[in-house]
């Protein structure tokens, strides 16, 4: 499936908002089975962008050594 070359993201901490490394997405909002519907996020050009189901705020920071800070809220097990 071509949405496993998409990273995805979830918020299980609660976090206001996650560093990404990368300007195109997906938001499961939490791990399953307490996730919402991916959705996909195409960064703005300010390198902000909210999703609109769980209202995580995402920030683009192109120097991160992960794919995300925090490392945990890369959902590694795509369904």
């Amino acid at each position: 499936m071509v949405d496993r070359l998409v990273p995805h993201f979830h918020n299980d901490l609660g976090v206001p908002s996650i560093k990404v490394g990368v300007k195109e997405f997906m938001c499961t909002g939490a791990s399953p089975p307490f996730d919402h519907p991916h959705i996909f996020i195409d960064m703005t050009s300010d390198g902000e962008a909210i999703c609109s189901y769980c209202s995580t705020r995402f920030v683009y920071d192109g120097d991160l050594d992960a794919p995300c800070s925090p490392a945990e809220c890369e959902l590694r097990d795509v369904a």
